[in-house]
């Protein structure tokens, strides 16, 4: 079996979004501060869980790690520049 390949991005909850309807979720808008400028925030659904399997929310202000990971045969290998 292959490992996993993973980047973390560390980012900051700039805001939550109530949802308009009430049967959805609300979003949190996250800020990653190494994206592109025009790719820098994400909004993901604001549930989260903690160690004990309660769910949890995120609060504006709240700094977080954003993971990135891929199975291995899902990569390629970075090639080297001369």
């Amino acid at each position: 079996m292959r490992g996993k390949k993973r980047k973390k991005l560390h980012g900051t909850v700039e805001k939550i979004i109530k949802p308009i309807n009430p049967n959805m979720p609300e979003k949190a808008q996250i800020s990653i501060e190494t994206a592109d400028e025009l790719y820098r925030e994400i909004r993901v659904e604001n549930v989260l869980e903690d160690e004990q399997g309660k769910e949890a929310q995120l609060k504006p202000g709240a700094n977080v790690d954003v993971v990135i990971e891929a199975d291995s045969d899902a990569t390629i290998r970075k090639v080297e520049n001369s």
